[in-house]
């Protein structure tokens, strides 16, 4: 085990440390911080056979690239380049097609747009080409009537806030979160990440098994059938997929999402302003997900706190994972972030068990 720890939160790393030892870990990282002191900031285990994971591994955090996602839409909400509450055709016309002239910015982030999927038949391919990707999802009808509950958007929420992140600013998803927060923040997390990294990208073993997913949901998540194996490829590696294929650790994702524990403001310099962070626990639905198959509520690009899925307090709290166990914790209240990223994965989509154990033992230490 390497890094660093407090000693209030030593039952954490001994935590980490039995997985890695027995095996229920190959590689992992976890970083907490509190109040701006970074608290936790320890990683251990293999990134690949033979080679251990060191301090700059990175490794993919599926679907807490989302929170990334968040990150940007909300800074340009605040910087009035995009407004949350205008439908999504205002930036990007060909969207309204096939009813959707009402689908608001909010409900893309809040995944009640009902496009949660492609009805086109998708190869990984067809997702490198994001605009092409894209433009499919704008020409084609809702699954749903859009902000009557939830479908998770697992695979088309970067290509939906991609394109309108483009027709906003100019600029590719990728680029405004390098430009705007992972460089001046110090961040090593990447969307289109370049051939520099390559080397320092862990290797995936995938989760034991497949969940078993209703009819929308197998629609939504085997279109197209992801392996693991394509996660270390170039191809993958540089495509800018911000529904899943961020690349970066424990310690870069806390870093990017301080931003929302610490209300907004981070090492002297504003990046949000109060008011678009409590916009997050706007909810936009409170109910049985139509693609996950369990009840999740959703405010503005976060889960909010629901204890059977995630064991955190109730309060200003925002959360997401990623497949196979990732996830981040922001704490507005404790000005608290926690993020975990590792390369064995589990099989439950959200709330594996592993990492409710990381985030029950955090809040135990934390409130020792």
């Amino acid at each position: 085990m390497n890094g660093h720890c407090a000693s209030r939160f030593a039952p954490l790393q001994e935590l980490l440390e039995r997985r890695l030892a027995e095996g229920e870990e190959r590689g992992a990282s976890i970083c907490v911080v509190q109040d701006g002191e970074t608290v936790v900031d320890i990683w251990g285990g293999e990134a690949r056979e033979g080679v251990p994971w060191e301090r700059d591994t990175l490794v993919n955090t599926f679907s807490v690239t989302k929170t990334m996602l968040a990150l940007v839409v909300l800074g340009l909400a605040d910087s009035g380049e995009i407004d949350l509450d205008a439908p999504v055709a205002d930036h990007w016309p060909e969207f309204a097609a096939e009813g959707k002239s009402q689908v608001l910015v909010r409900h893309l982030l809040g995944h009640t747009s009902g496009l949660p999927g492609w009805d086109a038949t998708m190869t990984v391919d067809d997702l490198y080409d994001t605009r092409r990707a894209a433009a499919l999802l704008a020409a084609q009808q809702p699954w749903f009537e859009p902000g009557q509950g939830s479908g998770y958007q697992a695979i088309t929420h970067g290509h939906l806030l991609g394109e309108l992140v483009q027709r906003a600013t100019g600029r590719s998803l990728g680029t405004v979160l390098r430009t705007d927060y992972a460089e001046p923040l110090g961040a090593d997390f990447w969307l289109g990440a370049p051939e520099s990294v390559d080397g320092r990208v862990a290797v995936l073993k995938s989760p034991p098994g497949v969940p078993e997913l209703g009819e929308l949901g197998a629609r939504a998540l085997a279109n197209p059938l992801l392996s693991m194996r394509v996660t270390t490829a170039r191809e993958f590696l540089a495509a800018e997929l911000g529904g899943f294929n961020g690349q970066g650790n424990a310690r870069s994702i806390a870093r990017l999402q301080l931003v929302i524990s610490h209300g907004g403001a981070l090492d002297g310099r504003r990046y949000l302003s109060p008011e678009v962070v409590e916009r997050i626990f706007e909810v936009q639905s409170d109910a049985r997900d139509r693609v996950l198959g369990i009840h999740i509520p959703f405010g503005m690009g976060y889960a909010l706190p629901i204890p059977e899925l995630m064991p955190t307090p109730t309060g200003r709290i925002c959360w997401w994972v990623g497949h196979g166990g990732a996830v981040v914790i922001n704490d507005l209240d404790r000005r608290m972030t926690m993020a975990y990223a590792m390369n064995k994965m589990s099989a439950e989509l959200v709330g594996a068990t592993k990492t409710r154990d990381y985030v029950r033992t955090t809040y135990e230490c934390l409130s020792a």
